[in-house]
C-alpha cells in the first residue's frame, strides 16, 4: 500500500494546567482527542464490533522492526494481507494509524532515552498516527497526554503560535523527506539527535536510513 509520508511534531507545554490547551488548539480548530479515545468511536461508545473484528484480522500486534521494541503496537505489516493490496481496497479510509512512521519512531526513541524531556509535563502528539509517541511520553512520566491529528496546511502557523504564546517546546521527527526538508520551517529548527533506522523500517519506507529529532525555534 502506498501513502504520502508526512513529518511529525510533538508539543511540550511548560504549564501543567490543562486549561492552556483549549486556547492553543483553538487557534487552529484542530480535531483533538484525549489519550485513550479513538477518532473512529462515538464518545462513550466501544469500537464497532464489525470494524474491531476486521482490524484484528488484518493487522498484527508487534514490537519488532522499530526503534522502540519496548512498545507493542497493532500495525499493518508485510505479513498482513492488505499490505500487498491496493490502498483503495481497505474499507475504512487510509490506515495511516496502522503504520509506525520513521519520524514517530525517532521521537518515541528520544523520549524513552531522555524521559526528563516530558516527565511531569502536559504533552500534545500532533499527527499521532499509531499513537506510539504518546505511549512513549506516558512511559516516560508525562502527567497528561493528548493524541491529535491536524490539518497539515495550518500546522506551521499553529506551531509558531504555541511557541510564542504558550512557552511551548516543539519537537519534530522526520527521516529526511522533501515535505520537511523543502519546507520554510526547515530554517527554524536545529538537530537534537539522529537515529539509524532498523532494516525492516528501511525496507518499508523506500530505503530511508535515518530519522532525526528537530527542535523548532522560530
Amino acid at each position: 500500500m502506498a501513502w504520502s509520508l508526512g513529518w511529525r511534531a510533538f508539543a511540550l507545554l511548560a504549564m501543567n494546567r490543562c486549561g492552556v490547551f483549549p486556547k492553543a488548539v483553538g487557534c487552529c480548530s484542530a480535531p483533538l482527542f484525549s489519550w485513550g479515545h479513538c477518532p473512529w468511536r462515538e464518545t462513550g461508545s466501544f469500537l464497532d464490533p464489525k470494524m474491531k473484528a476486521f482490524l484484528e484480522a488484518n493487522t498484527e500486534v508487534t514490537r519488532s522492526g522499530s526503534l522502540t521494541p519496548e512498545i507493542q503496537l497493532r500495525l499493518l505489516t508485510p505479513r498482513c494481507k492488505f499490505w500487498w493490496e491496493r490502498a483503495d481496497r481497505w474499507p475504512y479510509g487510509d490506515p495511516y494509524w496502522a503504520i509506525y512512521w520513521p519520524g514517530g519512531q525517532a521521537l518515541s526513541r528520544y523520549f524513552l532515552d531522555n524521559p526528563d524531556v516530558v516527565r511531569g509535563k502536559s504533552v500534545l502528539d500532533i499527527g499521532s498516527g499509531c499513537g506510539a509517541t504518546a505511549v512513549a511520553a506516558k512511559i516516560s512520566g508525562a502527567s497528561r497526554i493528548w493524541a491529535n491529528d491536524i490539518d497539515p496546511d495550518r500546522l506551521h502557523q499553529w506551531l509558531k503560535n504555541c511557541f510564542r504564546t504558550h512557552r511551548t517546546r516543539v519537537l519534530i521527527g522526520d527521516p529526511g523527506r522533501p515535505q520537511f526538508s523543502g519546507h520554510s520551517i526547515r530554517c527554524q529548527v536545529h538537530k537534537v539527535v539522529e537515529y539509524s533506522l532498523p532494516e525492516p523500517t528501511r525496507q518499508e519506507n523506500n530505503g530511508l536510513t535515518t530519522s532525526t529529532v528537530w527542535d523548532f525555534q522560530p
